[in-house]
């Protein structure tokens, strides 16, 4: 639980460097951009997105992370600054082993060298907000040991704060979308990832989720070695998704097809998914047309009540249908308000596209002929042209991550070049789909993982 006490002083001024180290960085990018606009010259949006990269990815933390998130949110930013800082989900800089040393001996004690075999000097994988070393246990068992930067729950809050005078900004600018539950949902996630006790325990929600699910591994914790910035799990042997890039289309539709049950099936049963679908949180082991997919990462898992995974069930008949009425009932399930029947046509844009390879009873690619980079990008910019027109409106705090979670999953089918029959996988994932099902399957299965459960009414 939050503490009422203030920040001690030392927790104050490391709040005040970082705010002062990101605004000099991000800062110093913005003025360059703002003077060539300002002079007359021809702003370099490439030039200015790489170096803003650059400068977030010195920093790392969680600035690094929210950077990702808000380039994955279509038309929030611009789509050269979109492609540069997508490279921070899978290029971050690893810190060294002086770094290693002293983070692990805080988190396990003097001499926990003496409880691995082997220790990886050099990071495995290294992200925003931890890095990934390989290890090997006294009986011979590989493990993954993810260790999380220091410093890091002062550092959520500086960079938060930034992130609000950011969309505080943008709200003022773009009269399109109210962002307020943008800041709040990232806030949560955010704070959330810092505690990897509660990775662990959807680590394990999703184990049980997913275990009649052919193909998909999920790692198993290791508990004395895990504590809430120390999470040690077993190493998942595999090798990069892209990899699969040149295999024969029906190998690419295998790795498609488990990834579309392994993100579909917990959500349309449990109310729960990963809401961060990057190629980096995957990878691939087995052979030809015997593949299977190992799930990486499990700190940004968000969970629903049972009416909000109905809503999202309803907007698919209705638009399947043809049913105005039901889909009215779904926006307004999931907690959108004064919805005026052009805004609702308006939203009608964005789920048309969203829904669309799952309504088409046919093999098809999630683009469907439309180029990788214009991937959303039409129905996006339309949806923001009528809305700046319409609006203001105010996303429920779970489409932050559920929105999100949909692009970026279909941008993982884009990259295989996947052909499926998305409508018949869907309603697979949605069969005998109700409400209370859904709850007693949450109940039991929550529960003995340790997650809590969602709010029943499904409220945000």
């Amino acid at each position: 639980m939050p503490s009422d006490k203030p920040p001690s002083e030392d927790t104050l001024q490391r709040r005040v460097r970082r705010f002062a180290a990101v605004s000099g960085s991000v800062g110093g990018v913005a003025m360059k951009a703002a003077g060539a606009r300002l002079f007359g010259f021809t702003p370099n949006a490439k030039r200015e997105a790489a170096e803003l990269t650059a400068a977030l990815g010195g920093l790392k933390g969680p600035i690094m992370k929210v950077a990702q998130m808000l380039a994955t949110i279509p038309d929030l930013v611009p789509p050269e600054y979109a492609a540069e800082l997508k490279e921070l989900q899978t290029n971050a800089p690893a810190m060294g082993w002086p770094f290693v040393r002293r983070r692990m001996r805080a988190e396990l004690g003097e001499g926990w060298e003496a409880r691995f075999a082997e220790f990886g000097r050099e990071a495995a994988a290294a992200a925003s907000l931890g890095q990934v070393h390989k290890a090997a246990l006294p009986d011979g068992r590989l493990v993954a040991c993810k260790l999380q930067y220091p410093d890091m729950a002062s550092a959520v809050e500086s960079d938060l704060q930034q992130l609000k005078i950011l969309l505080a900004v943008h709200k003022r600018l773009d009269t399109a979308i109210d962002t307020s539950s943008v800041a709040v949902e990232i806030g949560a996630c955010l704070r959330e990832e810092l505690d990897y006790i509660l990775e662990a325990r959807h680590m394990a929600l999703y184990r049980e989720m997913l275990a009649p699910e052919a193909g998909v591994r999920v790692p198993d914790v290791i508990p004395e070695l895990t504590t809430a910035r120390l999470l040690t799990m077993s190493w998942l042997e595999g090798r990069g998704l892209l990899t699969l890039k040149g295999a024969p289309q029906d190998v690419r539709n295998r790795a498609a097809d488990i990834l579309f049950r392994a993100w579909w099936r917990p959500f349309a049963r449990f109310g729960a998914i990963h809401g961060d679908p990057h190629l980096g949180n995957y990878s691939v082991y087995g052979e030809n047309s015997d593949i299977g997919i190992n799930l990486l990462d499990f700190g940004c898992i968000r969970t629903f009540g049972p009416k909000f995974v109905g809503g999202v069930v309803d907007l698919y008949r209705a638009l399947e249908t043809g049913d105005a009425s039901l889909a009215v009932h779904a926006y307004e399930t999931w907690g959108f308000k004064g919805l005026s029947r052009e805004i609702i046509e308006v939203l009608n844009i964005w789920a048309r596209f969203i829904y669309a390879p799952m309504l088409e009873d046919r093999e098809r690619t999630v683009a469907d002929g439309i180029a990788p980079s214009e991937y959303g990008r039409a129905q996006a910019f339309e949806v923001h042209r009528r809305l700046r027109a319409l609006g203001p409106v105010k996303p429920p705090r779970e489409f932050v991550f559920m929105d999100r979670a949909a692009i970026g999953l279909g941008g993982v089918f884009l990259h295989l070049g996947a052909e499926l029959n998305f409508h018949r996988l869907f309603n697979s994932a949605i069969e005998n789909f109700d409400l209370v099902t859904v709850r007693a399957r949450q109940s039991e299965a929550f529960a003995r993982a340790g997650v809590p459960l969602p709010n029943p009414e499904g409220d945000a």
